[in-house]
């Protein structure tokens, strides 16, 4: 079996928002960013560095996802542009053709189950994992990529829904990716929850995951943002998350109070530390409160509750 590596080069102050694109499409993302390797390396840890990444430009950045020979490559880059494009980023999109006999299986030993909050635990789709008593298991195949398998927003995210989630809920994902965490609130116990995003790759990968996960009270759907979504059986949402970037935050905040009841939890990441004052504020002056903020890597995942 053959993988597509899709390998994304941007300026490296821009590598943050390329990886928070990137994982909309899967969780697990390569980033190579050389920025930290120091010229006093060179002396201290030489030996073990290799000289390719010691010369390597810092200027630029990469962020990589790795997809099975069954999906197609070039929805992906088509997809990847337009967001790239929408966030006036400028990107160097390149697929690179790898033979699995190559690679074997030892790229799978990078992976192992994550704790992504009290009672959620994200497991590698090939490895047997008995869960304790009050955990979910989401089950998630990440592919051919390195890393932890789960970025921070995506546990910030899904630790924020552990937290404020009741049963019976209504859940709204806006931007959704992946489903992952659709699939979050379906586990601890919400009755019905509606994924959204732009891209049809995305919202075909939602339904696969959700799926595989035995979430059947998830529906999926393609939207602009909040164009095409609809309230089912006309009740208000309990609980609405964006796991997007500060930008596109800032462009939902007049209108997703309407899509709520009052008291609704909104769960907003994707958002780097610099941004988090300003989101805040932008969200109080539409009718929200702030309730928490969590940190992590530079991060933050913002909870905010519909006051009018």
């Amino acid at each position: 079996m053959k993988w597509t590596q899709i390998r994304v080069t941007v300026p490296s102050e821009k590598i943050d928002e390329a990886v928070a694109v990137m994982t909309m499409y899967d969780t697990g993302v390569m980033t190579e960013d050389y920025r930290d390797i120091l010229t006093d390396l060179r002396t201290i840890y030489g030996d073990l560095i290799d000289e390719k990444i010691l010369n390597a430009d810092k200027s630029i950045a990469s962020a990589s996802i790795f997809i099975p020979e069954v999906k197609k490559p070039d929805d992906y880059v088509s997809s990847i542009k337009q967001r790239m494009v929408e966030l006036n980023i400028k990107a160097d999109i390149s697929c690179i053709i790898i033979d699995e006999e190559d690679w074997a299986n030892s790229w799978k030993k990078y992976y192992k189950p994550v704790k992504m909050s009290k009672r959620l635990v994200a497991v590698p789709g090939w490895i047997d994992y008995t869960p304790e008593p009050n955990e979910r298991i989401i089950k998630m195949d990440p592919g051919m990529a390195f890393g932890i398998g789960t970025h921070e927003t995506t546990r910030l995210c899904a630790s924020l829904i552990d937290k404020f989630i009741s049963p019976g809920d209504y859940m709204l994902d806006v931007g959704s990716g992946s489903g992952v965490l659709a699939i979050c609130a379906s586990k601890l116990g919400a009755d019905y929850c509606l994924a959204c995003d732009i891209d049809e790759v995305a919202v075909r990968t939602e339904k696969e995951n959700a799926f595989s996960n035995g979430c059947g009270n998830i529906e999926c759907i393609k939207s602009d943002l909040l164009a095409d979504v609809k309230l089912k059986d006309g009740r208000p949402f309990d609980i609405v998350t964006a796991n997007i970037i500060a930008e596109i935050v800032l462009r939902l905040s007049p209108d997703i109070g309407r899509y709520m009841r009052k008291d609704g939890v909104l769960i907003v990441s994707g958002i780097v530390d610099s941004k988090e004052q300003e989101i805040i504020e932008d969200l109080t002056q539409n009718g929200f409160s702030h309730v928490e903020t969590r940190h992590e890597n530079g991060w933050c995942g913002i909870v905010f509750k519909r006051v009018e």
